[in-house]
């Protein structure tokens, strides 16, 4: 029966990650995870929030960024900052890294096999390293 409910993969899922299915973060996620195409999206807060008033769904650009900070806390979602003040969100949170395309502000994975690293300084006392993310910063060719 509950396969026949549109929001119930949605519900656990959220509900997995620790958080209550309200009915904007329903509307969010069902925009972030089930796109057409189903491909891994990388979204900033102002095109989800375009995409959710193109969908009638009620919500502050407020609320999305909150929202957004919420799904990625709670590992939902990858926040990646390309530069102050501009970050994508990638519904892909598997070790990957990225290109980024400056002339049209696009993010593409880049499987993390294919990055290597072969020296990494030590991390100060009482820390460890939780995570490399690499981020190739690519323009049109003149």
């Amino acid at each position: 029966m509950s396969k026949d409910r549109p929001y119930s993969a949605l519900v656990q899922r959220l509900k997995g990650a620790g958080l209550r299915p309200t009915r904007q973060r329903l509307a969010l996620a069902k925009l972030l995870f089930e796109a057409p195409g189903g491909c891994d999206r990388h979204i900033t807060a102002e095109q989800l929030h375009a995409e959710a008033v193109g969908d009638s769904v009620r919500v502050s650009l407020a609320t999305i960024y909150n929202s957004l900070h919420q799904f990625t806390t709670a590992g939902l979602l990858r926040e990646v900052v390309v530069e102050s003040g501009r970050s994508y969100f990638d519904t892909n949170v598997s070790e990957h890294h990225h290109f980024y395309f400056e002339n049209s502000g696009r993010l593409q994975d880049i499987p993390g096999e294919l990055v290597q690293l072969d020296r990494l300084p030590t991390p100060p006392d009482d820390t460890r390293v939780a995570r490399i993310d690499v981020i190739i910063r690519l323009q049109d060719a003149e």
